[in-house]
């Protein structure tokens, strides 16, 4: 058997989780546009591992354990086969007269969340409602309007029993959380980046589950996962700034630990606790410049051996299997490792690092205004902007 690279990471531990960050109605395009580029020798290898890790047939067996999506994600649903989304959006509007765009825009995304969560809910089916979710994403423009938060979460929550509401981590995205916890639907905090963050979500799930226990409350379709958005912590964000201004050098490894640094902080934490939440590394990147034809991607090997999920988008799966002779073998025990001392103490030095690694390094009221919160909603209400133009073309073309 030639096994997927993430397929060995899958086997350093049986209890973390693969999942695939794109829609499920992408993966079929992507997968024929894979074997087209694949080397000769391995294009029927490459074959058998693609069917292996998606397998929309309704077997239930299959690696990913797990969807996430976002609205930059759902709006390249539209963009692998337009044709057809702008069929189904006029029809759309031909059956809803008097709706206005943003109105029909809602209606259709909600439609490209529930095709996706049909195409995996025999994952969800097979294991009783422990896998097989998908993250639908309430809309990035409103990260700190909570109402409008709880009703959208209530709408997507009905689509299908295997949806998980994602949700940004802002003050009020935290409130939302506790409160769908309360009802038992489950959850995943996105735009997330912070200790203090991952703090304050266990916190909201911990007093969602009490209310919904005290209530009796079914927590069969319950469960939540915590968002590390790795890269995006180290790439977006005042980092490289405030070392240029205090004269301190950052190495690529230094910015790569710092991510880890977070991420493995908040996993310890959670574990001590005993915290139902899981996390859920993402943002992840590979590296192939390395000297000797070596390549590496820390965001995976670092934490190889944990009880995680690691969402895995197309273009790195694609990253991945390409550089796959020159990874390094995966260290069961990668997850303990911890920081060079001489890494830490220089990332310390950086008030932007301490705000996301100290526990109390930022107050909930601060969420929302740290940069790379800001950059990444912005990204993400960009994409909901092009979607709901999308849309506002059909409308013109009638």
């Amino acid at each position: 058997m030639h096994w997927n690279i993430l397929e060995k990471l899958g086997q350093t531990n049986p209890e973390c989780e693969i999942w695939w960050d794109s829609s499920p109605l992408v993966y079929a395009n992507w997968k024929e546009s894979m074997l087209k580029s694949a080397p000769e020798a391995k294009r029927e290898i490459w074959g058998e591992q693609l069917n292996r890790l998606f397998d929309p047939t309704g077997n239930g067996e299959m690696l990913f354990r797990g969807v996430t999506t976002n609205p930059p994600l759902s709006l390249n649903v539209i963009k692998d086969d337009p044709s057809y989304w702008k069929e189904r959006i006029r029809e759309i509007i031909a059956q809803q007269p008097g709706k206005s765009v943003e109105e029909i825009f809602w209606i259709s995304y909600l439609k490209i969340l529930r095709k996706g969560a049909d195409m995996i809910r025999s994952v969800w089916e097979k294991s009783g409602g422990k896998f097989g979710y998908v993250s639908g994403q309430v809309d990035p423009r409103f990260v700190t309007d909570k109402d409008t938060m709880i009703s959208q979460a209530l709408q997507i929550a009905a689509l299908a029993p295997n949806m998980m509401i994602k949700l940004p981590g802002s003050k009020e995205g935290y409130e939302a959380i506790e409160f769908l916890t309360s009802k038992g639907i489950a959850t995943n905090n996105t735009t997330s980046f912070s200790v203090p963050q991952y703090l304050r979500c266990m916190e909201a799930v911990s007093d969602g589950l009490k209310a919904a226990e005290k209530n009796g409350v079914d927590l069969s379709r319950w469960r939540s996962v915590i968002t590390h958005m790795s890269a995006r912590f180290g790439s977006l964000g005042d980092f490289k700034a405030q070392a240029e201004a205090r004269g301190i050098t950052l190495t690529p490894e230094d910015v790569l630990w710092a991510e880890l640094a977070i991420m493995k902080r908040a996993y310890k934490y959670g574990k001590e606790k005993n915290h139902p939440s899981k996390m859920l590394m993402c943002s992840m990147r590979v590296r192939s410049d390395l000297p000797g034809g070596k390549a590496q991607s820390w965001h995976i090997e670092k934490l190889a051996g944990g009880d995680l999920i690691y969402t895995c988008p197309p273009g790195y799966i694609a990253q991945l299997m390409r550089v796959e002779d020159q990874l390094d073998e995966f260290d069961p025990n990668a997850i303990n490792e911890e920081p060079p001392p001489e890494t830490l103490e220089k990332l310390m030095k950086l008030p932007y690092f301490r705000q996301s690694y100290e526990f109390d390094g930022m107050e909930t009221e601060e969420f929302s205004r740290y940069a790379p919160f800001i950059a990444t909603a912005s990204d993400f209400a960009a994409a909901t902007r092009a979607t709901v133009d999308f849309v506002a073309q059909q409308f013109e073309m009638r």
